[in-house]
């Protein structure tokens, strides 16, 4: 029985606590409205960067590590090889290319037919074109897959671009600290405004605190309504940015489609996953509890009856 009045008076405050907000739309609105901002920044980035990693994912000659066979290796060899990479959970795709092919395809490009003629004999090896997947598309994961495939027997020498791999990491990884510097100087925005617009909403209401400690209220129970309203700001504020965030990704998915199509990719613009939005409003409501009961346990403390 205690259990269950413990948690009616709880519901009971949420809900009064609703309905306080409610009835100054305007300013919580505003306050709602300025903590959406200061969380779909730090999101939007956040998704940007992450459909950049996609995105680099699915260039497919960005990683791809150039296998070249040994001349002796024969046709069945360089097929068992690619079969064999095939299977490995760090390799996305492996495309064989032949003597004879990349012979003909530089024939078509370099304009040496004529030359090429007189040749005795195909100097082109069998070629494998390997392609990681996108959790090894990394500085140190394509250095391994390098090194793996190396050490594989017929295999005269594996090339990779190693530099520009290394070069598009370092700039993402600079990217992403300064989402996170941001997020963190934003979500600590967050704890402010809420903690604020409590302060304010403490004193609108200091008579009412006076009379509930005057009968005999804890300092726990004066600040629980405000608490909760903190949690409502947080709740309200965290939808908002999911919603920005939501139309700023479908304006761009057009343009970044048609761009995607300029340079031959399927890519499309991926919004948040549910995983992604139920955390945001978890983070939106713990920062927005933070600032409410930072601000009600100091100034709640201070208010004593006359």
């Amino acid at each position: 029985m205690n259990v269950q009045a413990y948690f009616a008076r709880h519901a009971q405050t949420l809900v009064g606590s609703f309905g306080h907000i409610v009835k100054h739309p305007f300013g919580s609105l505003m306050t709602m409205g300025v903590i959406a901002i200061a969380l779909a920044l730090p999101l939007f980035l956040n998704l940007f960067l992450t459909n950049i990693r996609t995105a680099t994912g699915n260039w497919n000659d960005a990683f791809d590590l150039s296998v070249y066979m040994d001349k002796k290796a024969g046709a069945a060899r360089t097929g068992a090889l690619a079969k064999q990479l095939r299977l490995r959970g760090d390799v996305a795709a492996v495309r064989v290319i032949t003597a004879d092919q990349a012979m003909l395809e530089f024939r078509d490009s370099s304009g040496f037919g004529k030359a090429l003629d007189a040749l005795s004999d195909n100097p082109l090896p069998d070629t494998l074109i390997v392609t990681p997947s996108l959790d090894a598309s990394t500085p140190q994961g394509t250095a391994e897959l390098k090194e793996s495939i190396a050490a594989m027997a017929d295999v005269q020498n594996v090339q990779l671009d190693t530099e520009w791999v290394k070069r598009l990491h370092a700039m993402l990884d600079i990217l992403r600290r300064v989402v996170a510097f941001t997020a963190g100087l934003l979500g600590a925005g967050v704890v402010l405004i809420v903690g604020n617009t409590i302060r304010l909403d403490i004193l609108n209401r200091r008579a009412e605190i006076e009379v509930m400690k005057l009968v005999g209220a804890s300092d726990g129970f004066a600040r629980r309504p405000f608490l909760y309203g903190g949690v409502w700001y947080g709740l309200g504020g965290g939808l908002l940015a999911l919603i920005l965030v939501a139309v700023a990704a479908a304006v761009l998915a057009k343009p970044v489609d048609s761009l995607a199509a300029l340079y031959g990719s399927q890519f499309h613009l991926q919004g948040l996953k549910f995983l992604a939005a139920a955390q945001v409003l978890s983070l939106a409501v713990a920062l927005a509890w933070l600032g409410s009961w930072l601000a009600a346990t100091r100034h709640i403390r201070g208010i004593e009856p006359t």
